[in-house]
């Protein structure tokens, strides 16, 4: 697509063929993803290429823009705008991480918003789901309404609510029985005690890692409640969360929470723009073409380009440049938070620290010969290499690796101005022996 003025039809199918991948890998529903790719696709057609974006980079941008639009632009904060107790009703299969999620949510509205927090358990056929709302409810600093298993969930939930109006409790959870899928019985109940607690919040907690049963859950509880947001848990885990966006899709609720560790404090409210980047498995990679662009003095890098082509030498004062190029664009740790997982991955079996101490140390090296060494690295010889080790505060090995860099970037050089990158990208075999970036080895 590089090079076109506008997205055009022809351009726009692969790489949206490529987007429809990345979804399903993602584990979107199919229908949602087929319903996600013709919006997209007709707000990229025609549209002009602004500046100077390809149209690829620009495409991004839209299936970006709409990902985020989809799963709610923005954050969803909870709604606790109701006569005290505002209840708050938790809903999902058994194993979504229901009863965790109710205390840390507790946790999260003691902290943050400074309320009054009581937890019941309506759980009354899971023998272990009531001590395991009273431990966590504990952990998170909130107040825990005593219930058993020969209780009525419907009696709990009303004696819960007086409870809380009686000890001018601000906010009451309720965490209900779940089943491991989804029955009559489980809507039935759960439809009563939606009737008698009537909730501000009817929350749904959905496991990230469902993948694509997700959607037949959330389509279940969508019929049998008024569902006011979305839980999204174990977001912590392997999976890239596509369950966001088909649970997002068939109800139509906003994602207010992702559960982002086990830990009690590990909920956060939920932000459509950074989960969209997960799901496309981009990292943040609009971040880091802006980060790129900003650093990058093009001026410079113009020069350079021009003085390759002209086959003038490539000398130890353009390898500084590069350094500090480097070094401008924030650091490499700051680049490499930025990148896609894949990519990410990679790039985290370098130590950047270290990394980082080398530029410096190799940008102290060569500011410590003289301008002629610099443009005629040939001359430097044993008796100037000590010098210019002992100016640098380095041993004489470090100035024979730096050369040694040097000559590998010339190289690399001298066979770009014999007919162009590309050439050169199938002599080496696709990358294959590359030199290093200065500082990555």
């Amino acid at each position: 697509m590089r090079g076109q003025a506008r997205i055009t039809e022809g351009n726009v199918t692969d790489m949206l063929r490529e987007v429809r991948m990345a979804l399903l890998e993602a584990d979107v529903a199919l229908p949602v993803v087929r319903d996600f790719i013709a919006r997209v696709k007709e707000k990229a057609l025609g549209q002009e290429v602004v500046g100077s974006l390809t149209p690829g980079q620009a495409l991004v941008g839209i299936v970006n823009r709409e990902l985020a639009a989809t799963m709610g632009d923005g954050v969803a904060d909870i709604n606790l705008a109701a006569q005290p107790p505002a209840v708050i009703l938790m809903a999902g299969l058994q194993g979504a991480g229901k009863t965790t999620t109710t205390a840390k949510l507790a946790k999260h509205l003691i902290e943050k918003r400074k309320k009054k927090v009581l937890t019941v358990s309506g759980d009354v056929y899971r023998p272990a789901a009531i001590e395991q709302l009273k431990t966590v409810t504990a952990q998170a600093g909130a107040e825990w309404f005593p219930s058993t298993p020969d209780q009525k969930p419907v009696d709990i939930a009303r004696a819960a609510i007086d409870h809380a109006r009686r000890h001018f409790f601000d906010v009451l959870l309720v965490d209900t029985a779940g089943r491991l899928a989804i029955d009559e019985a489980l809507m039935r109940e759960i439809q009563e005690l939606h009737a008698v607690l009537k909730p501000v919040e009817t929350l749904f907690v959905v496991d990230a890692m469902q993948g694509q049963d997700a959607i037949n859950t959330a389509k279940a509880f969508k019929d049998a409640l008024p569902l006011t947001g979305i839980v999204l848990t174990k977001l912590d885990g392997d999976s890239r969360g596509g369950a966001a966006l088909s649970v997002r899709a068939i109800t139509g609720a906003p994602i207010k929470f992702a559960g982002v560790s086990e830990k009690i404090d590990g909920l956060e409210v939920f932000d459509a723009d950074r989960h969209a980047q997960r799901v496309l498995g981009m990292g943040d990679i609009l971040a880091l073409v802006e980060q790129v662009t900003a650093g990058v003095d093009m001026a410079a890098a113009q020069k350079l380009a021009a003085k390759v082509k002209s086959g003038e030498g490539f000398d130890l004062n353009d390898f500084l440049d590069q350094l500090r190029q480097m070094k401008q664009m924030g650091g490499l740790s700051s680049l490499m938070d930025k990148l896609p997982a894949a990519m990410a991955a990679k790039a985290s079996e370098v130590d950047m620290g270290r990394a980082e101490k080398d530029i410096k140390r190799k940008e102290g090296i060569i500011c410590s010969m003289t301008l002629k060494e610099r443009r005629k690295p040939e001359i430097i010889k044993a008796t100037r290499k000590r010098r210019i080790a002992a100016g640098a505060g380095v041993q004489v090995q470090e100035v024979n690796r730096l050369l040694k860099e040097f000559e590998q970037m010339q190289d690399m050089m001298k066979k770009m101005k014999g007919g162009g990158m590309m050439k050169m990208m199938k002599r080496m075999g696709g990358m294959k022996g590359m030199p290093k970036l200065p500082g990555m080895g």
